[in-house]
């Protein structure tokens, strides 16, 4: 940049900097977690009205006003209208936005290239090209989420198309980087084949890591950001955009952990069926049922239960009721917890969230490497629209597709009670061979009703 940046800019900037830190490291701690939301915030917050007083852009502050009007205003729109079951498909939306954001940073660069040096083009090139990325990667998974693709919807060839296309944006990206004088029509051409490598990266991913997905992406717009802040010369993008790079890598091989996977094999080699299978299924006939009453029962009298809850739990909104379920029978004398899987519904952290909202005490909430030993002490089980995460053929079959991935050992209490609404196989289109143990009884319908069945009987029982 031609002008100097005044020194409480740069004051600005470094405790912007600091309260980003300060936010992240609180909200490793649920406990904590609001305030470092109020923290980073704070710091958002100083970030941008910090940039109204940069001497470069005084000419442009009726544009930015404008800009941030809009946005800002749809936005609010937005998040007051969606419910929590479709919190997912919000974040891969925003996060989407967030990389073509940064992409359209270093394409602006790129459209004056004269005025760089040969790093600050290199740098350029490569956010303009992560931000394509992760643009059409969050994109593509927003779609998903709202059931619009299959893995099966790819097409011949794809690995050649993919090779290909990588190595055309990379020798468009070396000349761009390389060139004194800008290439508008290259630069579209780069940009057009930028975003059709991120769904071409991204096609093979199974619905069932969508969570990882939505985390590398999240790690590849931070990426993006911080090379952006380096062309503008901006310090709170560089931090802010290298924390998120750097939490949202860890977040994602946390998670491939979680399911015993290699990132490699979640991103290339597809997961679950084969294109053109159908699942597996076996006669429902064999499948025990219970009623409302007798599951009620079962909870009522137990020593100590636990609940699983799934994606199903999101999509019937039934979080509140399970809390209300939960007091009851703590009012009865019965131990009552939640088992939370890593990659348990659409996105990370999704059951944290649902359950917060609905007041559970964090106490009450166990992860997978907690809970996992205690499963044969616990009496009853209620696994809550969950079928992937407690699927005991991940543990005990080789040929499932599942095999190998880490679930929750429910099969291993005394009693399991599954509520589910149909016939339908998990996430990752595998049959659930929890369903068909001898421990396991099935309350069919939808779980907000179940639940509410659940607290009526255990309500009639006094």
């Amino acid at each position: 940049m031609s002008e100097s940046v005044p020194v409480a800019l740069q004051l600005a900037w470094f405790v912007a900097t600091v309260s980003f830190v300060v936010g992240l490291r609180r909200l490793s701690s649920p406990p904590k977690a609001r305030t470092g939301i109020w923290i980073a915030g704070f710091g958002m917050v100083l970030a941008i009205v910090s940039m109204f007083f940069h001497p470069e852009l005084r000419d442009n502050l009726p544009l930015i006003i404008v800009a941030m009007t809009l946005g800002g205003g749809l936005a609010l729109l937005h998040a007051k209208r969606v419910d929590m079951t479709r919190i997912p498909q919000m974040i891969a939306l925003y996060n989407a936005l967030g990389g073509v954001a940064a992409a359209g940073i270093a394409m602006l660069v790129l459209l004056h290239v004269s005025e760089y040096g040969p790093a600050v083009k290199s740098l350029a090139v490569l956010g303009g090209l992560i931000g394509c990325i992760a643009f059409a990667g969050s994109f593509f998974a927003f779609l998903r989420l709202r059931g619009h693709f299959s893995r099966r919807d790819g097409f011949a060839k794809r690995q050649v198309a993919y090779l290909a296309n990588g190595a055309l944006v990379l020798l468009l990206g070396l000349i761009l980087a390389t060139s004194a004088t800008a290439h508008p029509v290259l630069l579209l051409l780069f940009i057009a084949l930028a975003i059709t490598f991120g769904l071409l990266m991204t096609l093979p991913t199974s619905a069932a890591d969508m969570p990882v997905l939505i985390s590398l992406y999240n790690a590849l717009t931070g990426l993006a950001v911080a090379f952006d802040g380096y062309v503008l010369e901006n310090p709170a993008m560089m931090v802010a955009g290298t924390i998120v790079f750097a939490a949202g890598s860890l977040l994602t091989r946390l998670m491939a952990r979680a399911v015993n996977r290699r990132l490699s094999e979640i991103m290339y080699s597809g997961f679950g069926l084969a294109d053109g299978e159908q699942a597996r299924t076996e006669d429902r006939d064999h499948v025990n049922t219970i009623d409302a009453r007798d599951a009620a029962v079962d909870m009522a009298y137990a020593g100590r239960v636990i609940i699983v809850p799934g994606y199903g739990m999101a999509t019937a909104q039934a979080q509140h009721k399970l809390r209300e379920l939960t007091q009851l029978l703590d009012e009865r004398g019965v131990e009552t917890g939640f088992a939370i899987h890593p990659v348990a519904g659409r996105m990370p952290g999704h059951m944290n969230v649902l359950l917060a909202e609905a007041g559970v005490p964090y106490e009450k909430i166990h992860d997978l490497s907690d809970i996992n030993t205690e499963f044969s002490q616990v009496d009853v089980v209620l696994v809550v629209g969950a079928n992937d995460i407690v699927n005991p053929a991940a543990r005990d079959n080789p040929e499932s597709p599942l095999f190998g991935m880490p679930v929750l050992d429910v099969d291993r209490s005394r009693r399991v009670i599954v509520l589910k609404r149909g016939d339908g196989t998990g996430y990752a289109g595998v049959e659930n061979a929890l369903l068909f143990a001898p421990v396991t009884r099935v309350l069919f319908g939808d779980a907000r009703d179940s639940v509410q069945d659940l607290i009526m009987a255990i309500k009639g029982l006094d």
